[in-house]
């Protein structure tokens, strides 16, 4: 918004100054011209690490890009970075204890969409489980396979949540109290300071520290999370820096819930008994807990005006536990049910890997060129301690109205204690190079490409059979790539085309994958073709990004055709689709922004074992990915101390079998809040969830039907200074 030729007349009226002989003075016209703050649109300027290693703007880049900076989430009220994802363009998240932080995503899941935590990966789902949103500064989603970035993976897109640190220009301390509905609480601080005195310090520190509670819209759960992050930042020359980063998270959730029976009969749209809604059929003493521990070390080296590199050293330690009974099944008439599938579980995971970047901007053939390279060298190392399924049998019938939870202990078989099982053991060494090249002063090329040498070792110590040898290795030495153009129809406008490949693990994935998932086979590949356009309009108080794409995945594991005993490397699927985001600055007051998302995903060739038959899956879709995903918000300035705003969720119906003959209905949430800003520093806010107290599944497996929260409502005070 600008404002020009505003005139300020400045009277001086009558007053009891002997000076001013009682007469009025009228002084001459006074023109302000400046130009206020415009909104920031989709944030198209703003450079990003996740679809580049070359410091690139979302507009520069010739992908889909999402970005949720810290501004957007604290707008959008997330308290975990699942509700952070959830609201960006066609993500559909969920987190059940068994899936970890469940992502769909272009008509691909779990594995196939990446999750990295400041740009490293973990190569295993149950290590992307939410985490307090208040330790990150933002989370960044790049369109499409993006393996020549990360590594193996990544064919339907990939998540990077980037960790507050250290800042040289920001001092301040900041805190949050919140209590909601189901004693959902937090209490969190955050602190950035230089650690000197002077006009010139060397050394800053930040620390974040966030403690969420809650007892669980679900019986019996209850959930405590401590997450912290400690970094500093040391200006060792005036070209040399060096950032210590820590980083502890402790999850811990009891009689954690695994999702509600369906009705019988099954088949069709998925339907549960919504007087028992808030049952939950785990035990009493049952129990999810995670650990994680980070640390790196990152140097930041200023070599010239055109040259930079960092390298940064990284640790992972993570233990995961389980103690559950995890399964539920009406009888016929749905008048008992049926418990079974008791799991005592360990994931015990180390992450350790040396990452350096090199970057260069130069003449090349006279035109400018910016590079992009290095070297990733990682070792992955998982003992997994599954004393797995006791018994394909339940374990007990219980009346679902009247029923005693029972305790883990008292289920036959599970009293020996962890047992280790396998240790994975995964070691890659990688090369990457990226350049962007300005062909013209409106078009630019943008090239990568990734070499990765992956070396997996499995050990079993369990029993020893044909599909479960003691020990196997396999090498892979997958090549991927991206090529693409960017052209500027105006400063404020562009399109863009490209081009990128992936491969990753054929089933499950290599942190925990089995003989029989990878042991004779190559790694799948996957392609992508997208093309774009990012553009402002109406003077710069909006800006949209719209994307079309088609990505195909193949080879990945599925049975015989001729013989369901054998598993063959055939499948094929395609996803094709539309994503569409914008914001809309409508009145100096009213901001409006939405996003939405459709997808087409389809199995080509997929075939399963039924009853020792092989049925084609050809022409189905993939379990829990809807057609349609939206988003909208509008926020409201009623006055300069109050705003207030609604927004809306749409997502569709998904199939929770490969038959597509279970359902889960599509849904609709509803949101609003209302911001009163006591002074500069503080605000306090008050936010309802599900207004409609909507009953839905975030996600549908077998026979389970995963459920959502309901309505709830919750208050927060906000403080920084």
């Amino acid at each position: 918004m600008t404002i020009r030729n505003t005139s300020v007349v400045l009277l001086l009226g009558a007053c009891n100054l002997a000076w001013a002989d009682h007469v009025p003075v009228e002084l001459d016209a006074l023109t302000v011209e400046g130009t206020l703050d415009k909104p920031s649109g989709v944030e198209l300027d703003q450079p990003i690490k996740t679809g580049s290693r070359l410091g690139l703007t979302a507009r520069e880049t010739p992908a889909s890009v999402s970005v949720a900076d810290r501004r957007v989430i604290e707008e959008r009220g997330a308290k975990d970075t699942q509700d952070v994802i959830n609201t960006m363009t066609g993500v559909n998240a969920s987190a059940n204890p068994g899936y970890g932080g469940y992502v769909s995503y272009r008509g691909f899941t779990a594995g196939q969409v990446t999750q990295l935590y400041n740009g490293i990966g973990m190569s295993y789902s149950s290590a992307t489980r939410p985490v307090d949103a208040w330790i990150y500064d933002r989370v960044e989603l790049i369109g499409g396979p993006s393996t020549f970035l990360y590594g193996a993976g990544a064919v339907g897109g990939s998540i990077n949540y980037i960790t507050k640190l250290a800042s040289r220009e920001e001092q301040a301390v900041e805190g949050r109290v919140r209590y909601g509905s189901y004693d959902s609480s937090e209490m969190a601080i955050g602190v950035n300071h230089a650690l000197s005195s002077g006009p010139d310090p060397k050394h800053f520190a930040r620390l974040d520290v966030s403690r969420t509670a809650g007892n669980g819209y679900m019986d019996r759960n209850e959930r405590e999370s401590t997450s912290t992050a400690f970094s500093i930042l040391s200006d060792l020359t005036p070209n040399l820096s060096h950032t210590l980063a820590l980083e502890y998270q402790e999850d811990q959730e009891d009689s954690p819930y695994w999702g509600s029976p369906i009705l019988n009969p099954v088949g069709g749209t998925m339907k549960i008994d919504e007087d028992r809604r808030f049952e939950n059929y785990n035990v009493a003493d049952g129990r999810y807990e995670q650990r994680v521990r980070w640390v790196r070390s990152i140097i930041d080296y200023q070599i010239s005006d055109s040259t930079s590199l960092q390298n940064t050293l990284y640790h992972y330690d993570a233990q995961r536990d389980y103690r559950n009974l995890e399964n539920y099944v009406y009888n016929a008439d749905n008048s008992r049910l049926e418990r079974g599938s008791a799991y005592l579980q360990r994931h015990d995971q180390q992450v350790d890997g040396n990452r350096f970047e090199l970057r260069h901007d130069a003449q090349l053939f006279g035109l400018f060129s910016q590079w992009s390279a290095g070297l990733d060298y990682s070792v992955n190392q998982q003992k997994l301690y599954p004393n797995g399924q006791f018994s394909s049998s339940p374990y007990d019938t219980i009346d679902p109205d009247h029923f005693d939870p029972g305790s883990f202990y008292d289920i036959p078989g599970v009293n020996g204690g962890l047992q280790k099982q396998r240790k994975h053991e995964v070691t890659t060494l990688a090369g990457f190079l990226e350049n962007r090249l300005e062909l013209t002063e409106r078009l630019s090329l943008l090239t990568g490409l990734r070499y990765d040498h992956l070396h997996m070792e499995v050990t079993n110590y369990g029993t020893v059979s044909a599909t479960s040898p003691a020990f196997f290795e396999r090498t892979w030495e997958p090549v991927t790539g991206r090529v693409g153009l960017v052209y500027a129809l105006t400063p404020a406008a562009n399109v863009y085309v490209q081009y990128s490949t992936a491969a990753d693990p054929p089933a499950g994935s290599l942190a925990s994958a089995t003989y029989s998932q990878v042991g004779l086979y190559d790694l799948t590949t996957g392609e992508q073709w997208e093309v774009g356009s990012k553009f402002d309009f109406l003077d710069g108080h909006g800006s949209a990004t719209v994307a079309l794409y088609q990505i195909v995945r193949r080879d990945f594991t599925v049975k015989d055709s001729n013989d369901p005993n054998l598993t063959v490397q055939a499948g094929q699927q395609t996803s094709r689709g539309i994503e569409l985001a914008g914001k809309l600055q409508v009145t100096a007051k009213l901001l409006a922004e939405a996003n939405y998302a459709y997808v087409d995903a389809q199995y080509d060739e997929f075939n399963e074992a039924v009853n020792g038959v092989s049925v084609s899956r050809e022409g189905n879709s993939p379990t829990n990915v809807p057609e349609n995903v939206a988003n909208a918000w509008l926020t409201y300035d009623i006055a300069p101390a109050w705003q207030a705003g609604v927004d809306a969720r749409y997502v569709d119906a998904v199939f929770a079998n490969n038959a597509n003959t279970l359902e889960a209905p599509s849904y609709t949430l509803y949101g609003a809040f209302a911001r009163y800003r006591v002074d500069e520093h503080t605000a306090v806010t008050a936010r309802v969830r599900n207004l409609t107290d909507e009953v839905y599944a975030k996600q549908a497996y077998g026979t389970l039907y995963y459920m959502g929260a309901p309505r709830t409502f919750e208050v927060a005070v906000d403080t920084r200074f």
